[in-house]
């Protein structure tokens, strides 16, 4: 369906060579986008990328280094990938990481670096993409914020507040940009099964029972669930949604 296809479309994924990352490059990928894969990992991101390209998923993936806490990566990043494909579409802000400790017991330099990886992140590559997807007179971003960004837990004072802070972001940016024809919106997801949720059901007591007891649809997610709404999300069967943001949780935060 045309209001589905991304045939012709650039879409960089930041976080993109694993996880929730991959598994929205990989939807993008099967409904014909070229993806670049962004990630501090080249080895990793190479890899990530040949198993796409190998997976006769349609789009051209390659993986371009950078970090993306950094403005001058983010420049190089969009620059690159402009380089080589021509033009950016769609940017998927999905770079993040956890550290799980009681509120009082981050260093200053931890709290930096987590808000620095999902916040700040967001907002230089934001700041670098815009640029090319006003020359596009289009263009669609999609931030990946977390089911914290509505609950909380005791354990993840600087993930919340970051989560909390990109649903927020999401609707800045909708709201100044929709004038330039640009979408953006934020996905939600709940607890998906990824390298960062295994260090956090060994380090939380009780966490994979607690999941699954809230969880409606009985299972965590895998980064695979999250291919559909990356699909929709970029693609112009979404042109007049914008500011929004998206659970995909199996229902965990609407139940009490």
């Amino acid at each position: 369906m045309k209001m589905f296809d991304l045939s012709g479309k650039v879409a960089v994924v930041t976080g993109g060579n694993g996880g929730i990352g991959l598994g929205m490059a990989g939807g993008l990928a099967a409904a014909g986008a070229r993806v670049v894969l962004a990630g501090r990992n080249r080895a990793k991101g190479e890899a990530a990328a040949r198993g796409l390209a190998g997976g006769g998923l349609g789009g051209e993936c390659v993986c371009i280094a950078a970090d993306v806490t950094k403005k001058a990566d983010c420049v190089a990043l969009v620059a690159a990938t402009v380089a080589r494909f021509g033009r950016l579409d769609i940017l998927v802000n999905n770079a993040g990481t956890a550290i799980r400790k009681n509120p009082q017991d981050y260093t200053e330099a931890e709290w930096h670096q987590v808000m620095d990886t999902n916040m700040t992140s967001a907002f230089l590559m934001c700041q670098a993409a815009y640029p090319e997807m006003l020359r596009a007179g289009a263009g669609k971003v999609i931030n990946i914020g977390s089911v914290m960004s509505l609950l909380a837990a005791p354990h993840a004072a600087p993930y919340a507040a970051s989560k909390g802070a990109i649903m927020q972001y999401t609707k800045v940016i909708a709201t100044a940009w929709a004038r330039d024809n640009i979408q953006c919106n934020a996905v939600l997801p709940g607890w998906i099964d990824t390298e960062l949720t295994v260090g956090a059901r060994a380090q939380v007591a009780g966490l994979n029972e607690a999941v699954l007891a809230r969880t409606p649809a009985a299972r965590w997610g895998v980064p695979a669930d999250l291919a559909g709404i990356a699909v929709f999300l970029a693609a112009p069967a979404s042109d007049f949604v914008t500011g929004a943001a998206i659970p995909c949780d199996g229902g965990y935060v609407a139940r009490a």
